[in-house]
């Protein structure tokens, strides 16, 4: 059974960082790309950032570009995002998801096939 489950959500003030963190079990995570969603409160899931199975390629929404950071660690099985300069514009349940490809650039829902319960983060102004 595959699990994805994320951590490290919390409430920050604006200008606040996180380190949100996804652990991974039942599939094989080191040829598996990770991508973080976040979803606002009445609004769509939209994407955030994802990265390739090693790490050599990474991909970013504009809107978090120079702020976030996605890396993983496959000996953990974990897939993190730092979060910094926080704005209340960030916050938002946060999802991490994995697609069966080991490189590429995918930046939709419907391209990954395993998701996360996801994790809160709420920043106040």
């Amino acid at each position: 059974q595959v699990q994805l489950v994320e951590s490290g959500g919390g409430s920050v003030q604006a200008g606040g960082s996180l380190r949100l963190s996804c652990l991974v079990s039942g599939l094989p995570f080191s040829t598996s790309v990770m991508g973080w969603f976040r979803q606002a409160a009445g609004k769509e899931r939209e994407f955030v950032a994802s990265i390739n199975w090693n790490g050599g390629r990474t991909d970013y929404a504009d809107s978090v570009k120079g702020r976030f950071t996605i890396s993983r660690d496959n000996f953990k099985n974990t897939v993190y995002l730092q979060v910094t300069s926080l704005k209340p514009e960030d916050a938002a349940v946060y999802y991490c998801a994995a697609r069966r490809s080991i490189w590429g650039r995918y930046v939709s829902i419907s391209e990954y096939h395993y998701w996360g319960q996801g994790t809160q983060v709420t920043v106040s102004s």
